[in-house]
């Protein structure tokens, strides 16, 4: 009977196979997947053996120690993952709109994104949901939710090595900047290539510090080894450094604005701009997502999407005849 349930039940049964594949994947191994649905090992190691039968295709590298995806399992994963957060969706559209949000929320953010505009968010949230508290950590490095037990974290481009939900709540972008005193003596660079020439302030909690991408007037990406003669971990320290004329700085919009607009920075290569990049809300699966996260989710999608309050658009330019 158990041989045949993707030939015989094409619909429901081959739908439980990809929720057992999903919580294997989230959860490790096959009895800890066993244990969440409530099934035997053997009957999930079956139901996932048969789906890649059914796909033709092996999703998981076995060894006695760990499992693994393959690289199409990686792939089938991310849209098992989308396709389950569909459906929880679906069901969470037609339940009564009477559950509120309470308990602890524990989230994760960035120092100055959440210092500048994830706390005010929070002010308003918790004024209309007084039962629910929140357990806040700012910071920059990369946070292991599963392994840390947080509930949510804002993320900022990459998501990171797990496997995530992401919901995007609004975009920034990459301004290249420095001060009008740094310009005045300095000049202004007219194309990627000449910052070779200067000064740079390169932020270390990147890949590459070392390495700033530009996108051309022709729609290409342009990646320069920058010289990086002072390095540091604040997006915000450099900000200030660059104010105080210490050199080109390459720093997300929500970071520099105020200096923007204030006038202590001034952008350049506005003809170069930087590829955009996703805030997005990031939680490790969306099975069973608690009304805490969802109506916070939904809130911060609200709240950014309708208007970017970072954003710089349109921005000035740097006249470098002035």
């Amino acid at each position: 009977m158990d041989n045949c349930v993707l030939r015989n039940n094409p619909v429901m049964d081959r739908f439980a196979a990809v929720v057992a594949f999903a919580r294997v994947v989230e959860l490790g191994n096959f009895s800890r997947a066993a244990e969440r649905l409530g099934l035997s090992t053997s009957a999930v190691s079956r139901q996932v053996a048969e789906l890649e039968q059914h796909l033709d295709v092996r999703l998981l590298n076995r060894t006695t120690r760990r499992l693994s995806l393959t690289e199409a399992g990686q792939a089938y994963y991310e849209r098992c993952v989308q396709l389950l957060a569909d459906l929880e969706e679906a069901d969470a559209s037609v339940r009564p709109a009477t559950i509120v949000p309470k308990g602890q929320l524990r989230l994760t953010c960035g120092v100055t994104f959440g210092e500048r505009y994830l706390a005010p968010a929070i002010a308003d949230f918790g004024a209309a949901h007084p039962q629910l508290t929140f357990d806040l950590d700012l910071s920059d490095r990369a946070v292991d939710l599963v392994e840390e037990g947080f509930d949510l974290a804002l993320r900022i481009g990459s998501l990171g090595a797990q496997a995530m939900v992401a919901r995007r709540i609004g975009w920034t972008q990459l301004i290249c900047c420095a001060s009008p005193d740094y310009l005045r003596r300095r000049g202004a660079p007219q194309t990627p290539d000449d910052l070779l020439q200067h000064d740079c302030l390169a932020y270390t909690y990147v890949a590459t510090p070392n390495a700033w991408t530009f996108e051309t007037p022709d729609g290409e990406r342009r990646t320069v080894r920058i010289p990086a003669r002072h390095r540091g971990n604040s997006g915000r320290m450099l900000a200030a450094l660059a104010a105080a004329g210490m050199g080109i700085v390459l720093e997300p919009d929500f970071i520099v604005a105020p200096e923007v607009r204030s006038g202590e920075l001034v952008p350049v290569l506005t003809g170069f701009p930087s590829p955009r990049s996703p805030i997005a809300a990031v939680y490790p699966s969306r099975r069973h997502l608690s009304a805490k996260v969802r109506a916070f989710v939904d809130y911060l999608v609200k709240r950014f999407a309708a208007s970017e309050q970072w954003s710089l658009q349109p921005r000035p330019t740097y006249d470098s005849q002035a």
